[in-house]
């Protein structure tokens, strides 16, 4: 009705959902109780999806995070998100409300639209970017991207050197690895490979964050949230690589003997190298 959505039965099966139209960037909410009335909401999740069939709660502090609502019908409620969500589809699901009326809620969704450069793989191609020699950073290196897939295995990233040395990161399992491999084991001998295994589950079709940073020897390796820190010894470089590197499989099958050879078949979002706009700069040229 016009005083603002109250569905028939009060019972913890009730949502109202949102169609925000496009992918939007959403950083804030806001609620009020029914109109004129005592029917209000007093504690409520959050849930967003890109498809309206496949959905995901709000987490806070590594948690489902559950809202406190309104205490009377015309106060407004305004949370701040900690972090954005990005989502065309919103759902609030009512826990609680006035124990002396209905659920009863109307809101406000605040945010923007969200830019963004996808791109689709199919499983048997790949993305190579040939590096310009001029622009090399030896000290620094920082790849970024979003990926979403339902296929528990692939690889997302590779590049190989000259004398068998490569990274590569691979989901395996539904699980994100980062393989540095410094072929050359009678000068690297006590760090020959490096194996780093984060996220579980991530063949959910729902978006993930990656970010490998590289300073020096210290390497970060982020997934979602979650970061690994560690030191590559010896003589690792990224020097060493070639100046190519492959998004989704491996350019060319059986280069590297030890891998599983699985393209990745799924979708990336905004893919960065040192600041340049990989599927941007694929789409311009």
């Amino acid at each position: 009705g016009a005083g603002g959505w109250s569905p028939l039965v009060s019972n913890k099966y009730q949502w109202l959902q949102i169609d925000l139209g496009e992918r939007t960037e959403i950083t804030a909410v806001a609620t009020q109780g029914g109109y004129g009335s005592s029917d209000w909401v007093t504690s409520y999740l959050l849930m967003f999806s890109d498809s309206g069939r496949n959905w995901k709660q709000y987490r806070q502090e590594e948690s489902i995070w559950a809202f406190s609502g309104n205490t009377n019908a015309d106060s407004v409620v305004y949370y701040k998100l900690q972090h954005s969500i990005k989502a065309r589809f919103l759902r609030f699901v009512p826990l609680d409300w006035n124990p002396n009326g209905r659920i009863g809620m109307r809101i406000e969704v605040y945010g923007c639209t969200y830019r963004s450069e996808v791109v689709g793989f199919d499983g048997k191609s790949c993305l190579i970017y040939t590096l310009n020699k001029k622009h090399i950073n030896a000290l620094k290196d920082v790849i970024s991207l979003k990926f979403k897939t339902m296929q528990s295995d692939g690889i997302l990233l590779h590049r190989e050197g000259q004398n068998g040395d490569h990274i590569t990161m691979e989901l395996t399992k539904g699980k994100l690895s980062l393989l540095i491999n410094l072929g050359d084991t009678k000068s690297h001998p006590s760090n020959a490979q490096i194996n780093i295994t984060l996220g579980s589950l991530l063949d959910d079709q729902h978006w993930h964050s990656v970010l490998i940073e590289h300073f020096n020897n210290q390497v970060n390796f982020t997934v979602d949230k979650h970061t690994h820190h560690f030191h590559a010894k010896g003589e690792f470089s990224y020097l060493d690589l070639d100046y190519e590197l492959s998004f989704g499989g491996i350019a060319v099958p059986g280069k590297s003997g030890t891998l599983s050879r699985r393209n990745f078949h799924g979708c990336f979002e905004n893919i960065y190298y040192n600041g340049v706009n990989i599927i941007d700069l694929a789409r311009r040229h």
